[in-house]
């Protein structure tokens, strides 16, 4: 871990510390969680993911077991593995017109009956390959420090005041919604569309739909949405050009 990127996280604590009638102890609390945020194990994230996953499933409409959106999904979870690079994937479908899926760095993929209605199984299947690449490479792990990063901040504020902060239920739901809503780099968005695309190739399924999923989302872009799905940088448009160029190549 860097020097910078750790004082960086500390920064809110130490600067509170020049502030009068803080609550010490709160502080040093505050401090240590902004120091493990920044250190987390595997562990430890996947146990937090665990966290805020429940509490986004308890605070949402969750498709029972007979539910179609859930059988369907069943089927595009079979096509794609029940894992993530040996991390058990666990799929199920939030019954929202809201546009949206993630994933989480526990296996934890939730897909929104919105977009399930917006796309075909291969747009779907695409799609949640691409949530599955933020998984594989880190980039849920990271999203995850910075979720939590951000909680010792607040805890580290709310000292000052002489409140000892803790990771409460209202803190997880806020956690999980800033995860379900990471806006990742553009060479993380990059990176994840091509782990989907090989991903896709390597289970025999048709990379098409990857295409037609950025192509259907460019039209829905500009709207006003909370959904990091349609914060894209690159665009969407320049994504599905990508990705056809790919299909054209061969590789």
């Amino acid at each position: 871990m860097k020097m910078t990127q750790l004082a960086a996280t500390l920064g809110v604590t130490l600067l509170l510390a020049g502030c009068q009638n803080f609550d010490s102890n709160a502080l040093m609390q505050s401090g240590a969680q902004a120091f493990q945020a920044v250190t987390l194990n595997d562990q430890q994230v996947k146990t937090l993911s665990d966290q805020s996953c429940q509490k986004m499933d308890s605070e949402n409409k969750v498709a029972d077991a007979n539910d179609p959106y859930q059988q369907r999904l069943n089927k595009i979870a079979a096509a794609l593995g029940d894992n993530i690079n040996g991390t058990p994937a666990n799929y199920k479908v939030y019954l929202t017109k809201d546009v949206n899926a993630w994933a989480m760095a526990n296996g934890c993929i939730r897909v929104y009956s919105g977009l399930m209605d917006l796309m075909s199984d291969n747009e779907v299947t695409a799609v949640v390959g691409h949530e599955m690449g933020h998984v594989a490479l880190g980039h849920t792990r990271k999203a995850m420090q910075v979720a939590y990063g951000t909680t010792a901040a607040r805890t580290a504020a709310a000292s000052a005041g002489g409140i000892a902060a803790t990771l409460s239920q209202s803190q997880l739901g806020e956690m999980g919604e800033k995860l379900v809503n990471a806006q990742f780099s553009q060479s993380q968005e990059s990176q994840a569309d091509d782990y989907s695309f090989d991903l896709l190739k390597k289970r025999g399924i048709s990379q098409e739909g990857l295409v037609t999923s950025f192509e259907k989302l460019a039209k829905l872009e500009g709207a006003q949405q909370s959904s990091s799905m349609f914060d894209s940088h690159p665009s969407s448009s320049a994504r599905a050009e990508h990705i056809r160029q790919r299909i054209a190549a061969g590789k």
